[in-house]
Order: C-alpha cells, then sequence, then structure tokens
C-alpha cells in the first residue's frame, strides 16, 4: 500500500485533482478539482479509498502512520480556517462523509457538526452570537453521531425532537429557540447513555475517529451492497472519507443550504434546477423534513415559497457563474450541494448528476451541438440498460382517471400497484409476483431494496432533489415526491387523502411526469419515440459493428421490434405458434397418434397455420433475414397434466381416458431439458420437420412471388453430432429445393444450426462442414456448461451472489471464463472450416449489454433479443465498438 493515506485541499492548496478518483474518491478528487479551478469550497482532507480497503483486510485496524497524517492535514483545516479542533473559543467543527469512486447518493454515512460538546458549544456561541444557532447544531450532532457511529436507532432520538415542539406547541424545528434546544442536547445525552451504557464522547478527537471508523464500516452495510449490486460496483472499490471544515447553513436567515442541477435532471431541458432552505443544514433539503423552495423563477413550478434568485439575488448570480464554470469544466451535467454562511457562498461537492434516460439523451445532444463532448462521447454517456425505461407504456390520456392528489413529478413514466409501507415487505411481495408501489413519508437509504422491487415510489415529503427523487431517477422508477395531501400512518398501514382511506394491498397508480396519484388501476399505451430518441440511436449506429436482430414469434412483434430498428429475426420459435385454442387441438391429435399417418393427418391440419404465420413474419421483415428455429421442446409441454383437463381432452379427440394417461405418462420424462427435444424429435418423427419446412419455404416463396424480398434461414436446433445435422439437413434440403423448382422463381436459404451443448462447440469446425450458419442459444449452453436447469436454479442461485460465489447470475450476463470460452472455441473451429461462417447469439443474453461487450470482442455478427431490448443491444453495441479506441 502507498504510505500516502491523506490528502489535504483548502485555501491556495491541494494535493489532488479530479484524475485521482480511484484514490481520493469521486467527492475528494472534485473538492480537490474544485479548489484548482477557484471554486469557493472549504477546507479539509480526504482519507484514501485504499485505506479502507487495507482497514477491512486487517480487520478493521488502520494502517501505521494514519493518525499522524490525520493530525498534520488537521493542522493545516486548522491554519486555514483561524479556528482550532476542540477549542472553547474559535471551535473548529468538521464534516465526516463518505466518497466512492463512483457517486453513490445516499448509500453510505455521514456525521456533521464533529467537534462539539459542553465546552466547545460555548466558543460557537461566542463565534456566532447566537445560541440558538449553536444548539440547533449540537443536538443535529448528537442524533447523526447516535444513529450512524453507535448505532442508535434514527426514531429512538427523533422522538425526543417532536416531544420538545409538542410540548412548545410549534410544527418546525426552527421554532424552537435556545433554551429549548439546550434542554433537549440533555435530554438526548441521558437518551444515548440509557441505550447504549456509555455517555456520549466529548473528545472531539474519539469523536473524529468513531465518525471515519463508520464512515469505512458503511462500505458494507445492506443498503449501499444492494446498491453496488443494482449498479455492478466493485465490492473492492472501498470509500475514501472527506473530513471538511464546516460552514453553516442554519445561522439565521443570511445563511441557507441546498441542491442543484445545471440542466433539469427529469428532462434534460438547459435550464437551472434546484432547491433550498434558509436556515437549515444540508440532510433537511434531501431528507424531505421541511419543504424546500426553488432556487430560481424558472423553476417554481407550483411552489409559493420565495426562491433564491428573489431572496439572495447577489448570491444566486454568483452560484450560477460558479454552475456554468463547473459545467464548462467537466463536459457534463453537475449536481452541486452549496451552503450559504452570513452571506457567503461555498461549494461543498460537484458531482456528475443522476438523471433519467430521456435526460441523458438530450444532455448529450444538447452538449454535442454546444462543442463540449463529440458524438463518441454522448455515445458513452448514456447507460445502454437505461434505455429500457424510455419504453415502457404510460398512462393512456383518454383513460379514466380518479384523481387523489399531486406532488412532484420526481421521476418519469407511469406506475400501478399494491400499496405496500415497508420495503422488507415491497421486496418479498414482488419475488412472489405482486407489483407494488412503495408509500413512505419519505424513503431513506435502508429503503433501497424496496424502491428496487416496486413498481413506483410515492413520498408525502421531499422535494425534486430528496432522497427518492434522486435514487428513483438513478433507478429508471417512476416517482412522485412531496405529495403532501397524503397522510401516512405505518402503524395502520393506511394513508389518508382528506376523508379517503386506503389500505396496505389497495390499488393506486402514480405518473412520474405529472406527479398525480391516482385511485385504481389505469390503462396505459405505448410510449411514442421522438426525434431525439431517433437522432440518438442514429449516432449509435454509426459506430456500432454488430447487428442487431429480434426474437420474435409474430408479424407483430417482428414489426415492433423492426421499428426499434432491428435488422431482422435471429430466433423465431415455431413452438409458440402452436398453443392457440385450434392448433393445440391439431397438436394433440399429431401427438397422440400411434402411427405415422395418424401423425401426418394432424401435421396436414397445422401446414397452412404455420405457413401463414411465416408469410406474415416474412412479409413485417421484408429485405431482412429472418432465422426460424425447428421445433425444439419435448411433446409432452403441449399436453394438459391435471385430471380435469385430461378428462376433457379425452372427450374432444374421443379416446378412453385410461388411453390418454397412458400415453401421457410414456412422454414423461425424468430430465426433459436433457430428453427427447430438439433435432432428436426431428430425428425420432421426421415428418414434424418436413411439415415445418414446407410451411416456411412456400411462404417464402409465395411472398417472394408478390414481390417481396425473403431470407429465410433454417434453423436445427440442439445438435451435439454433425451426423444429426446432416440427416435432417439433407432431407430439408429435398424439400425445399423440390419447392422452390416448382414455384419458378430463385430463392436463396440457409440451414443451420443452434450451438446450445457443450460438444457442440467443441466440435464445431466438425458441424460446420454441414451448417451455413451457427447460432448460439446461450441460455441452454449456459445450462449444460453449469449443470444447471434455468427453472430451477433461481430457488438458490441468489444465495451464489450474495455470498460472492458467483459475481453475476450465470443466466442474465454471460458467464466470459466458462460459457464465453465455450462460445470463443465454437467461433474459431467453426471459421476455420468455414471462414465466412455468420454467426450469431440468441438467447436473454443478447439484450444484455456486458455479454454484447463479449460479442464484440468474439467477432460475432449479431446478437438476436427481444423487440424491447432491440434499442439496448444497439447502443450497447456501439459503446462495445468505442471502447476499442
Amino acid at each position: 500500500m502507498n504510505d500516502k493515506f491523506v490528502y489535504s485541499f483548502g485555501g491556495d492548496y491541494t494535493e489532488g485533482d479530479a484524475s485521482m478518483k480511484n484514490l481520493l474518491g469521486g467527492k475528494g478528487a472534485n473538492l480537490a478539482e474544485m479548489i484548482k479551478i477557484g471554486v469557493p469550497v472549504p477546507p479539509g482532507f480526504t482519507i484514501t479509498t485504499a485505506t479502507c480497503v487495507g482497514f477491512y483486510e486487517n480487520q478493521s485496524k488502520y494502517p501505521d502512520g494514519l493518525e499522524d497524517q490525520v493530525r498534520a492535514a488537521l493542522s493545516k483545516t486548522e491554519t486555514s480556517m483561524n479556528k482550532g479542533f476542540g477549542s472553547d473559543s474559535q471551535p473548529l467543527l468538521f464534516s465526516v462523509r463518505s466518497g466512492a469512486r463512483v457517486s453513490m447518493p445516499g448509500m453510505m454515512d455521514t456525521v456533521l457538526n464533529l467537534g462539539l460538546n459542553d465546552e466547545t458549544v460555548k466558543g460557537l456561541i461566542a463565534g456566532s452570537g447566537c445560541a440558538r444557532f449553536a444548539y440547533d447544531s449540537y443536538r443535529r450532532f448528537i442524533q447523526m453521531y447516535g444513529n450512524v457511529v453507535l448505532g442508535i436507532e434514527g426514531g429512538k432520538l427523533e422522538v425526543l425532537l417532536e416531544k420538545a415542539k409538542e410540548k412548545k406547541g410549534v410544527e418546525l424545528d426552527t421554532e424552537l429557540e435556545a433554551d429549548d434546544l439546550k434542554q433537549l442536547v440533555i435530554d438526548l445525552k441521558i437518551r444515548v447513555k440509557e441505550l447504549t451504557g456509555n455517555d456520549f464522547p466529548d473528545d472531539p478527537y474519539d469523536q473524529l475517529w468513531g465518525a471515519i471508523s463508520a464512515v469505512f464500516d458503511s462500505w458494507n452495510t445492506k443498503r449501499a451492497e444492494t446498491y453496488r449490486r443494482l449498479n455492478s460496483i466493485p465490492d473492492h472499490w472501498g470509500t475514501a472519507v472527506n473530513v471538511q471544515a464546516m460552514v453553516f447553513g442554519n445561522m439565521g436567515d443570511e445563511c441557507a443550504t441546498g441542491v442543484a442541477f445545471t440542466r433539469d435532471p427529469s428532462t434534460g431541458d438547459n435550464l437551472f434546477y434546484g432547491e433550498f432552505l434558509i436556515n437549515a443544514q444540508g440532510e433537511d433539503v434531501v431528507a424531505g423534513i421541511r419543504t424546500p423552495q426553488p432556487i430560481n423563477e424558472v423553476g417554481r413550478q407550483d411552489s409559493e415559497l420565495a426562491s433564491l434568485e428573489t431572496v439572495m439575488p447577489d448570491l444566486y448570480k454568483e452560484l450560477v457563474e460558479v454552475y456554468k464554470k463547473l459545467e464548462k469544466h467537466y463536459c457534463d451535467m453537475q449536481d452541486l450541494e452549496f451552503t450559504i454562511e452570513s452571506h457567503k457562498l461555498w461549494l461543498l461537492q460537484t458531482r456528475s448528476g443522476k438523471r433519467t434516460v430521456k435526460a441523458a439523451i438530450k444532455i448529450a445532444l444538447d452538449m454535442v451541438a454546444e462543442g463540449l463532448i463529440d458524438k463518441q462521447e454522448a455515445i458513452i454517456r448514456v447507460e445502454a440498460d437505461k434505455l429500457d425505461n424510455l419504453l415502457h407504456p404510460t398512462l393512456d390520456p383518454d383513460a379514466d382517471k380518479n384523481l387523489l392528489a399531486k406532488g412532484l413529478p420526481a421521476s418519469p413514466g407511469a406506475a400501478c400497484g399494491e400499496i405496500v409501507f415497508n420495503a422488507d415487505e415491497a421486496e418479498t411481495l414482488s419475488a412472489d409476483g405482486h407489483k407494488v408501489i412503495l408509500v413512505r413519508a419519505e424513503t431513506s437509504p435502508e429503503d433501497i431494496n424496496g424502491m428496487n422491487a416496486a413498481q413506483g415510489i410515492l413520498t408525502s415529503r421531499g422535494g425534486m432533489t430528496s432522497h427518492a427523487a434522486v435514487v428513483a431517477r438513478g433507478m429508471g422508477k417512476c416517482c412522485v415526491a412531496g405529495c403532501g395531501a397524503i397522510v401516512v400512518d405505518y402503524n395502520k398501514n393506511t394513508f389518508k387523502v382528506g376523508e379517503l382511506l386506503f389500505n396496505k394491498g389497495d390499488i393506486i397508480t402514480l405518473d412520474g411526469s405529472t406527479g398525480e396519484v391516482f385511485s385504481g388501476k389505469i390503462a396505459t399505451i405505448t410510449p411514442q419515440l421522438d426525434s431525439d430518441f431517433r437522432t440518438f440511436m442514429s449516432w449509435a449506429d454509426e459506430f456500432r459493428k454488430l447487428k442487431v436482430r429480434t426474437n420474435a414469434d409474430t408479424p407483430h412483434d417482428a414489426e415492433v421490434a423492426r421499428d426499434f430498428g432491428a435488422e431482422g429475426i435471429g430466433l423465431c420459435r415455431t413452438e409458440h405458434m402452436f398453443f392457440e385454442e385450434e392448433r393445440i387441438k391439431a397438436v394433440r391429435e399429431m401427438i397422440l397418434a400411434d402411427n405415422l399417418a395418424g401423425r401426418e393427418v394432424a401435421l396436414a391440419k397445422l401446414l397452412p397455420e404455420q405457413k401463414s404465420d411465416f408469410i406474415g413474419i416474412f412479409k413485417a421483415m421484408d429485405g431482412l433475414p429472418v432465422t426460424i428455429r425447428l421445433l425444439d421442446p419435448p411433446l409432452h409441454e403441449f399436453l394438459p397434466q391435471n385430471d380435469k383437463d385430461i378428462e376433457e381432452l379425452a372427450e374432444i379427440i374421443g379416446v378412453p381416458l385410461a388411453a390418454l394417461k397412458e400415453r401421457i405418462d410414456a412422454l414423461h420424462e425424468f430430465n426433459p431439458m436433457l430428453g427427447h427435444r430438439g433435432c432428436r424429435l426431428g430425428i425420432t418423427y421426421p415428418e414434424i420437420y418436413a411439415m415445418q419446412v414446407r410451411a416456411i419455404i412456400e411462404a417464402a416463396c409465395e411472398v417472394a412471388k408478390a414481390g417481396g424480398t425473403v431470407i429465410p434461414e433454417i434453423m436445427i436446433p440442439l445438435v451435439a453430432d454433425v451426423n444429426e445435422l446432416k440427416f435432417l439437413k439433407d432431407r430439408s434440403k429435398t424439400i425445399c429445393d423440390k419447392i422452390i423448382s416448382a414455384s419458378g422463381i430463385e430463392l436463396d436459404y440457409m440451414i443451420g444450426t443452434m450451438i446450445e451443448l457443450p460438444r457442440a462447440a467443441l466440435t464445431a469446425d466438425v458441424i460446420a462442414q454441414e451448417a451455413e450458419f451457427f447460432s448460439f442459444g446461450t441460455n441452454d449452453l449456459t445450462q449444460t456448461t453449469y449443470g444447471l436447469s434455468r427453472d430451477d436454479a433461481g430457488k438458490f442461485l441468489s444465495e451464489y451472489t450474495d455470498k460472492k460465489i458467483f459475481a453475476n447470475d450465470p443466466f442474465v450476463s454471460i458467464d466470459i471464463d466458462g460459457v464465453g470460452a465455450l462460445i470463443e472455441i465454437g467461433v474459431t473451429r467453426g471459421r476455420t472450416t468455414r471462414p465466412n461462417l455468420k454467426v450469431g447469439i440468441c438467447g436473454e443474453h443478447g439484450g444484455e449489454p456486458k455479454s454484447i461487450a463479449f460479442c464484440h470482442r468474439t467477432a460475432l455478427d449479431y446478437v438476436s433479443c427481444s423487440p424491447f431490448r432491440v434499442p439496448i443491444a444497439r447502443l450497447a453495441a456501439a459503446q462495445a465498438a468505442l471502447a476499442d479506441n
């Protein structure tokens, strides 16, 4: 480990800069950078992320030399502020904050006003001339330190504040006077001793080291681990600790604190946007304890409160100058925290702001137009996975609605579900298949699991920069915040709107774009993608090398995918066409027939239906390739399983019940995933595949004769041995050529296979002698490589990821080392035999960004994914190509 653990910043000196975020964390690196470019920042020092890593590796022990470096940095800060840490005349107080290399808003711990005790508070009074401010800061410190460092549940101390207000007959903290707050400090210290058995620590250095340890410890809290898992942040990064001189926004009416974004984080509009509070500290704004005021007139919305622009116009003007400097310097939308102390502006933080994907696209386009970034940077800036949020339905404007209340439009989109008031319960119900809306007075970092599980979030308190709003926007979750008409009662699991009472389990609908809350379920409509989206995606297409196809089984799905930019169909699953009511009867008739003649009679009924399906798909994909997989699942999946359904089927087809049950039992398999399915069915019952091949080629000829351009690709599934493929390919080719010849037209087609068994990948050079293309079926290839059933593994795979046995669920993101190695072998060996072999993947991984990056590196020709993930794949493919540069 580097022997330098502490980096100072402040005044005319700084030991770090923005390039050091891996070591100093994003917050520490940006504090140093702001000082370098002349932004007013309170001085302090940063303890490195490497120190945190060492802290954990050494069983929560600090490295030798750290204490001396902290004291030296602290002395620099004292000199810069002309104050003393622990002084009873000019006390220097600190904030102690976390700072990972990427933003994790609200997930780790903070302590403010550190250094206060019964002696230093007197110096704070003498220096400020305001006893109320000093005791307000002191009680805040005890509450925060008690919760963060001593582990006391926040509500057990908060209740004393509520009792003090009740005794005084007031509603707001700001209405308590100095004597009230002084007594509250005494009461809080008594409660701390009752709850912990120890006195509240008075020594400022003990307080400091307790806070530093607590921040390091907060890296591994449940909420932080959950956030890292949701955002693919490595556990080994650790967090820095930023110890910074306090400046006070709660010293009176010439003081304030606020949060601002240099552009609107919901829409991306180039408007300075934020909220502030007079006579407050930073947590008051984000926690939603008081209703915040708009930072400027343009962001007023429905607020009747005065803006910073009107209350302190000179400081607002200075803040505007600072934000413009920061945005130009970082070439990105910034999220700022600021404090005004005695009419002086200080910046406490800047970071790249969390934003909705709609805002991300608009900001990227605008910044290219403004010359701040180029197209490549614009493409990299937008998270591919987040595009999914643009494609969700919105509320139907013509649907009947029963408006209950209106809050702030904190994060756009529509959400409908059952009311739930507890984050853990939201997670549990969601896992059981329920759609839920998490309703809270305000959210806290501990709610992260429930926020992730919920369809949407509703809070009765908080503003557009509250915890709920910021985290929801980052997740792409619909959120309505600060809905004051909602009165939440956690004890009764209810909320009231006027005289209306809503219970846990009742259905409500949120419109995060307007802030409206409705009772009941409201119809939705498919979103209309705007010109910004189409322009942005056209830029992505300029850089990507991978083609993007879709998995589609119907003309409608094909049309949707094509509108999203799909360049063909990579997987059309013919079995999905068999489940319509009339067709399933013919399928079951075919399965239950006891001879070839009987099966062919049933298949003759299916032929025109299959042909009709393919005609629709070929028309929808005119001019683009369509890969059609022949029947894959085992036959028993098409038969009824419970006694009632079996009795009904026996009556419909005129077969004795006992005979039908005997036939169903005969088709039962102990391990159907590895049983009589895929090409094995085609070999056992070649008439099934013959019917499907005939339907494909007859449909292709008919569409081609009508002037369409058809590119059919016939895919034979679950091949393990080249002889399986050769047998079925030869038969299929005979059927195809005969139909094409009889039609009198020219039609090119291909016959290939799915590589979904390890043996197929390992013998790809031999299989490529027959296969004209490969499509890796990564769902089954993952199953057969791991020896896991995808349908059953979900019961325990979360244990593997939670316990860090697996870094990721291999069914979500390709296992590069195992499954990925087989794909690389298959591609290399296949192209050794057939250099121009076309290769793609068609499992669920085809729409997952990290898997797409792997496919790009492995030189696949295309990925194929569900229609609504096509834009994600297009963007991820472009980002993978740009990563080569």
